[in-house]
């Protein structure tokens, strides 16, 4: 398992914007399984939407674009470089994901052709599928 730290080594983000508590299974090029605690204190939770919080569908796409990131660039090859989101395709939301949520995060590369990739993502809250898609990256020197 990985913890922050161990994440904070391989992407290029930070707070508040790495959305990854841990990786509990990761086969670099290969996928990613990832968490997130969703804490009420958590600053999101305060403007979206006051009396009613719920994590934004666009967070959950960019912790599976930062999932699939640490997949790719644990591959030595591209230890160092950064991960550009570029595309989303086929997305879809089922549920809420609510403050006390845990989300695990699983993305799984599935096609790359030189600095080109895609990758397929699936977020759960416990058996439940929240959110899915297919996502373009492109890789790039920082």
């Amino acid at each position: 398992m990985l913890d922050r730290t161990d994440i904070e080594a391989i992407l290029p983000h930070r707070d508040p914007f790495l959305l990854l508590d841990r990786v509990t299974e990761l086969a670099p090029g290969e996928y990613a399984v990832a968490e997130k605690d969703l804490k009420p204190e958590e600053d999101v939770f305060r403007g979206h939407f006051p009396g009613h919080p719920v994590f934004p569908g666009v967070l959950q796409l960019e912790a599976l674009a930062q999932t699939g990131a640490v997949a790719l660039l644990s591959e030595p090859e591209f230890q160092g470089k950064i991960v550009l989101f570029a595309k989303a395709d086929n997305v879809r939301f089922r549920r809420p994901v609510v403050p006390g949520d845990v989300l695990r995060l699983e993305t799984r590369l599935t096609e790359r052709r030189g600095r080109i990739g895609k990758g397929q993502g699936q977020a759960f809250v416990g058996s439940d599928l929240v959110c899915s898609g297919t996502l373009t990256f492109a890789i790039a020197e920082p």
